[in-house]
């Protein structure tokens, strides 16, 4: 049985499997550039950040109807369970659907469907986090949110993902000013590719309330104090930082000079199909890179269940409380 966590940077459209994209291609009558799953599962190596990209937003158009997405969530959800996930926080990215004709309700609801069953088929309480593509005009972030009113009783907050560099935190005032007075939560990936300075822009422009990824805060001294002294949570995703090489191996993978530093650090998958494994695989991974030790691996499950939006109401602080009471009583193997 895997340590009980809670899993916050998990892009739903990144955990299509080779099988599941074929299935689905032949369901809706769509031909892809690969001869079989084999050889599209070779092309999961890829080299870099753009070919990472052109595979992933390639293999979207498998996802058409609402059923495509509903079992797109619940064979994610099935794994999940499998990997001692309890509650899922789940990002997908609705301009990279609408662009292909694929209506945003059409997302949403196909999600929704898997989502409502979620506790009682694998055990894990679910929320949606609807992000904004940031290498698309903030005018287009806009529209997706005025197109997802309809729907917001399914969506808790909101995110900021793909190409960081060159597109700031700061470009999406606007979206997130709207978003916040729709009482929506915010997070945003900052500080991967880009500078430390867009988490602070993210913090203080945006006002997130997470920061996915964050991991070159470390590079400057005086915003660790911060987000330490602020308790603010980081999702970091070793694997994705090393396939799309931010880090070159991951026994240089900063998490535990992190930890050290008093960051509030959480371990998630990102885009777990493509970066080679999923998150009990990550915690596994760093486990044995960075020589972390059963009771570091108890605080970053327990850091999940408190960096989570577990807490708009008494029921979810009763989730909350259980799903650490599980973490303090874990026993490792």
């Amino acid at each position: 049985m895997p340590l009980p966590k809670a899993e916050l940077h998990l892009h739903i459209e990144g955990t299509l499997e080779p099988e599941l994209a074929f299935a689905l291609a032949a369901r809706n009558g769509v031909t892809l550039p690969y001869a079989d799953t084999e050889e599209l599962r070779k092309a999961y190596l890829f080299d870099d950040l753009q070919s990472f990209l052109d595979l992933y937003y390639g293999l979207m158009a498998v996802l058409l109807t609402e059923e495509d997405f509903e079992e797109l969530a619940d064979a994610y959800l099935a794994r999940a369970a499998g990997q001692g996930v309890r509650h899922a926080e789940i990002f997908f990215d609705p301009q990279a659907h609408m662009a292909r004709g694929v209506g945003i309700g059409t997302v949403i609801e196909g999600l929704g469907r898997a989502l409502d069953r979620s506790e009682e088929r694998h055990g894990i309480s679910t929320r949606l986090i609807m992000c904004f593509l940031r290498d698309q005009s903030a005018e287009s972030a806009l529209e997706t949110l005025e197109a997802a009113k309809p729907y917001l009783h399914r969506i808790i907050g909101v995110g900021l993902d793909s190409a960081e560099v060159g597109h700031p935190p700061a470009k999406f005032r606007e979206v997130y000013e709207a978003a916040a007075a729709l009482g929506l939560r915010r997070v945003a990936h900052a500080g991967e590719e880009g500078p430390p300075a867009y988490i602070t822009e993210a913090l203080d422009v945006l006002g997130v309330e997470r920061i996915d990824h964050g991991l070159r805060c470390m590079e400057d001294p005086e915003l660790v104090e911060r987000l330490v002294s602020e308790r603010m949570p980081l999702t970091l995703c070793p694997l994705s930082n090393v396939r799309l090489r931010a880090i070159d191996v991951l026994e240089e993978h900063p998490l535990a000079r992190m930890m050290d530093a008093g960051l509030l650090c959480t371990v998630n998958s990102d885009d777990p199909a493509y970066f080679g494994g999923y998150v009990d695989d990550t915690f596994h991974a760093v486990r044995e890179a960075l020589g972390l030790d059963q009771e570091r691996l108890r605080e970053l499950a327990r850091n999940s269940f408190e960096a989570s939006f577990l807490d708009g109401s008494a029921q979810d602080e009763e989730l909350r409380a259980r799903y650490l009471a599980e973490v303090a009583e874990y026993s490792f193997d």
